[in-house]
């Protein structure tokens, strides 16, 4: 009995050591395989202090949110494809998206209520311009499914860039954290 609980110590060390270095050893992230090919070739040459790393890859390549947040705006909000887009010339920031229920996304419609995007770096914010002629730059029409709409917001002296963080707020409606992107391809037309 002694011996058994000698050994159960010793394994019981063993194994949480085993388990602390492994803890070590995979809670650094993987280096990718030509960044090592990287650092065996140059190692002759530089110092480790000068080896150039890639730089970071950001986690949303472009404004559509996270698969949480996406799945939140299509279940709460009935509204899907999101994006935020730099146009015209980076005066304007055109917000899009796509109705998947019509009746949730009625509030992102409504004519009464006066949308607004939040610059997160400042925590400004920016309206929909009107214009004499044709008012608000911005869809009010009853939402159909299947159909995008757009939004567009005043981006006077070019506050924001591509690559930029934003939230858009539209009466109860928040969608959080959006990432502007460059301008982009022509919106889709659609036919009546």
């Amino acid at each position: 009995m002694i011996m058994l609980n000698g050994f159960l110590r010793l394994t019981g060390r063993v194994a949480l050591t085993g388990l602390v270095a492994g803890s070590l050893v995979f809670s650094a992230p993987p280096a990718p395989a030509n960044q090592e090919k990287e650092n065996t070739l140059s190692a002759g040459t530089q110092t480790a202090s000068t080896v150039s790393h890639p730089a970071p890859v950001p986690l949303v390549p472009s404004s559509v949110p996270s698969g949480r947040q996406a799945l939140l705006l299509r279940r709460l909000w009935g509204i899907d494809e999101i994006h935020v887009r730099y146009t015209a010339s980076g005066s304007l920031l055109r917000f899009s998206y796509r109705v998947v229920d019509a009746d949730k996304a009625k509030v992102l419609n409504d004519k009464r209520v006066n949308p607004y995007l939040i610059v997160l770096k400042t925590g400004g914010r920016l309206r929909v311009p009107e214009t004499e002629k044709i008012g608000k730059l911005r869809q009010t029409v009853t939402p159909e499914n299947g159909r995008e709409y757009w939004m567009a917001f005043g981006n006077a002296g070019h506050v924001l860039k591509p690559g930029d963080h934003v939230d858009i707020v539209i009466g109860t409606f928040h969608a959080r954290e959006l990432l502007i992107e460059s301008a982009g391809p022509e919106p889709r037309v659609q036919k009546p």
